[in-house]
């Protein structure tokens, strides 16, 4: 098999590269393994893809090395073709992705990670463009705009953006324009909400647990919205919600609504924007769906 690393050299605050380059100096599967370091924004995607259809039915895994934005580059480019697995190695600030799968550490293992059995993995299907996370709006991408405006200032994301962009969106984002709905039922009729998020991993923004019960490869999108709510139950919520219980607690069934489903559509004003895996689009339609076992995906045991 082939082993070909897809190395972010902005992720985290290392050299990633030099570090995964020592690591494979060292093993028995080195003639074997290859390191890309990318160049732009989606350019993980162009050069897997090309890969694969330059290599038709070559056997490879593809290491995505960097955080969420760079796994879902990396698995974007890998759909759709046979033979080929991956896997990531998560050196980003949030890594969200892979805590549904026990965490970074779990993967922090380069002999581990080449010699990973393999599992489907659903994907989200928005338009031409897939998520192997969340797709999320209203308040989080308030926040998430934040976080890229500190990222291009700073060259990375931190917990401190997380931060600013909360206090941002508290002051402007507590009752947004959209309507949702999941295989055909309005979710909310009045077209006002805080936040939904639409998942396929269970985490979002580095700590919140937004999906406790999203499992990846049972076919299912999990949709939570959130409705509008004040300042100050914001503040009393906002723990149960990190820590994933808001789904259970009877203090939170007025303002949750929570369904599974295969298909979600989202109505909303020009100019409204959403987070794909924590990248901003703007898109007053959108519809998201779900791509059952769109690829294979190897996690450490």
């Amino acid at each position: 098999m082939k082993y070909i690393f897809i190395a972010n050299p902005h992720a985290g605050d290392t050299d990633r590269v030099q570090l995964i380059r020592s690591a494979i100096e060292g093993l028995p599967e080195k003639d074997d393994c290859e390191i890309y370091p990318t160049k732009a924004p989606r350019d993980a995607t162009a050069y897997v893809k090309q890969w694969c259809e330059e290599h038709p039915g070559e056997e490879v895994r593809f290491i995505a090395c960097g955080g969420d934005g760079t796994v879902n580059e990396v698995f974007t480019g890998a759909v759709g073709h046979e033979n080929v697995s991956v896997t990531c190695y998560p050196c980003g600030s949030g890594n969200d992705f892979v805590k549904a799968f026990g965490g970074a550490d779990k993967f922090l293992s380069i002999p581990a990670l080449l010699r990973a059995p393999t599992q489907p993995l659903d994907l989200l299907k928005v338009g031409d463009r897939y998520s192997d996370n969340v797709v999320n709006f209203g308040f989080d991408t308030t926040v998430a705009i934040t976080i890229n405006e500190e990222r291009a200032k700073t060259g990375h994301g931190n917990k401190n953006a997380y931060t600013k962009g909360v206090v941002k969106a508290l002051l402007t984002a507590m009752k947004n324009t959209f309507t949702v709905k999941a295989d055909g039922e309005t979710l909310n009729p009045d077209g006002k909400a805080l936040l939904c998020t639409v998942a396929n991993g269970q985490y979002v923004g580095g700590s919140f647990q937004c999906a406790p019960r999203a499992k990846t490869d049972d076919g299912l999108i999990e949709v939570c919205l959130i409705k509008p709510i004040s300042r100050l139950r914001f503040i009393k919520i906002l723990k149960p919600y990190t820590n994933g219980e808001h789904l259970d607690r009877d203090d939170m069934k007025d303002i949750v609504v929570y369904r599974q489903a295969k298909k979600v559509e989202v109505d909303a004003p020009a100019g409204f924007a959403y987070s794909l895996d924590g990248e901003i689009i703007y898109e007053s339609h959108f519809t998201v769906e779900i791509a059952p076992a769109a690829i294979s995906f190897a996690v450490p045991e």
